[in-house]
């Protein structure tokens, strides 16, 4: 298992364990539901839609790793960094620097 000193270490792994493209949109439309799962919860009041956010975040990207990247996914080894990571991935894909 690789270690990291800090983040920046570890993105370019993490990116490199999101090469196919159909992991990465399933990441993309998990991040896509945790955001509109938090602002449902928001605008109606209820703190009991955010259950919801894990599982859909979660849930969509551990489809793209186990049925299409065929690996494991980081959060297993690297859970906040991962975190860190997938936000930063989404970011970039908002702004076309990583292809979806």
């Amino acid at each position: 298992m690789a270690e990291f000193a800090n983040f920046r270490e570890f993105y370019p792994y993490y990116l490199s364990e999101h090469a196919n493209r159909t992991c990465r949109r399933l990441h993309f439309i998990g991040s896509c539901a945790v955001l509109a799962i938090v602002a449902l919860a928001a605008l109606r009041g209820e703190a009991r839609w955010l259950l919801l956010a894990p599982v859909a975040g979660y849930g969509f990207a551990w489809i793209g790793h186990f049925a299409y990247e065929k690996n494991r996914p980081a959060t297993f080894r690297h859970p906040l960094w991962s975190l860190a990571g997938d936000w930063v991935m989404f970011w970039q894909i908002l702004r076309g620097k990583v292809s979806i």
